[in-house]
């Protein structure tokens, strides 16, 4: 098998493992908890229905419109896309970005904002609330910049 059908296997894995593990994970909640409901699972774990209209962390939230968020995430994926064509070894790690970007994407475009769930806390402080997409993005950034720095630091 040619290596490139390999990396291009390993590519669409990641798109669609992410793609289809928030989806259904958001349609779980969607559908057995009504927006504000908690369930605790573990001392310092919660799932919870939130909707978050803003982005991150709910910044912006009421402000703009759902279109707003999905024209310009549209335009970030388009940007990633192409970024992804011209660096090879950065694709495993733009597909994981752009699959939860797809995912909160089609969040916005059903419901009108991007269902959150998993609510971490130690006592009464808490992390915002996220989703599988968003583990995603940070977790392709995260290790986007780091390559990053260690390309620079060798050169």
């Amino acid at each position: 098998m040619p290596k490139s059908f390999k990396e291009h296997r390993l590519v669409a894995f990641l798109f669609l493992f992410t793609l289809i593990s928030d989806q259904i994970s958001k349609l779980f909640v969607v559908k057995n908890l009504f927006v504000g409901e908690s369930i605790k699972v573990l001392p310092f774990f919660n799932i919870v229905h939130v909707r978050n209209k803003g982005v991150t962390f709910g910044l912006l939230s009421g402000n703009l419109q759902p279109i707003v968020f999905i024209v310009l995430s549209l335009i970030i994926i388009g940007f990633l896309i192409d970024y992804a064509r011209k660096n090879k070894n950065y694709r495993p790690f733009i597909s994981l970005i752009i699959g939860g970007a797809i995912g909160n994407v089609i969040d916005r475009v059903i419901y009108g904002s991007v269902v959150d769930f998993l609510d971490f806390h130690l006592g009464r402080y808490h992390w915002p609330a996220f989703n599988i997409a968003d583990s995603t993005i940070v977790i392709g950034v995260f290790v986007l910049f780091f390559i990053s720095y260690l390309e620079e630091k060798n050169e």
